[in-house]
């Protein structure tokens, strides 16, 4: 992936890119399927950009239920707020697939010395703007989480994807016990419910690709 087409790196020069990486401030690390990339409890000083693949972001209580917050795909960065407030994390990143992970350390990156430096205020600017889009991703689940019942939840959730997809016919980063997950809802009452919903003429689904029906009313 050429770094300077990515959201991070967004209007930085090569010469920028270069001092970047000359000082030490970006590793990348590769993770296999399932393999955890940052746990709850750890403290980073690094935010991660995804390169290739994607990971989920998961909360998991101490009974072992798990939800799943979001899944970022290439060019989505992660653990930002963490970084930046010194705090532990409170969710697990874990690769959902083969995954390569570029790491800013932050820490390295604050020096007085790179205020001057052309490159360092557009970074800034770029965290920030993405900073706030994974803050509305996270928003859109406290929506979809907010509804009642599972079928509230699941249109919340479709419609959304529809809007943001910008067809009544999309595709969903997750497979059904990840969509639960997402949801808040049991698997099986999940399964039950878009069958119920497709056989009512609502929508039309085929593993994760779905079709919207009657979107007017």
């Amino acid at each position: 992936m050429n770094l300077l087409k990515t959201p991070l790196f967004a209007d930085i020069s090569e010469e920028g890119l270069a001092d970047i990486q000359a000082q030490g401030y970006i590793r990348r690390q590769t993770f296999q399927k399932n393999e955890y990339v940052l746990e709850a409890g750890d403290q980073t000083f690094e935010i991660g950009m995804i390169l290739l693949g994607s990971v989920c972001i998961e909360s998991t209580d101490l009974w072992g239920n798990k939800s799943i917050l979001s899944r970022l795909a290439a060019g989505k960065i992660f653990a930002e707020t963490y970084a930046l407030c010194k705090e532990p994390m409170l969710v697990d990143v874990v690769a959902a697939e083969h995954t390569q992970i570029l790491f800013l350390n932050l820490q390295l990156l604050q020096h007085g010395k790179n205020g001057c430096a052309a490159w360092y205020l557009q970074l800034l600017h770029n965290l920030l703007r993405m900073s706030a889009r994974n803050n509305l991703s996270l928003s859109r689940r406290i929506f979809c989480t907010a509804a009642k019942n599972v079928r509230s939840r699941v249109l919340t959730y479709l419609s959304a994807q529809a809007v943001h997809q910008g067809s009544k016919t999309f595709t969903i980063p997750f497979n059904r016990q990840q969509m639960a997950d997402y949801l808040n809802v049991d698997r099986s009452a999940l399964s039950k419910e878009l069958c119920r919903m497709r056989d009512a003429g609502m929508l039309m689904f085929y593993k994760n690709r779905f079709t919207l029906l009657h979107m007017d009313k």
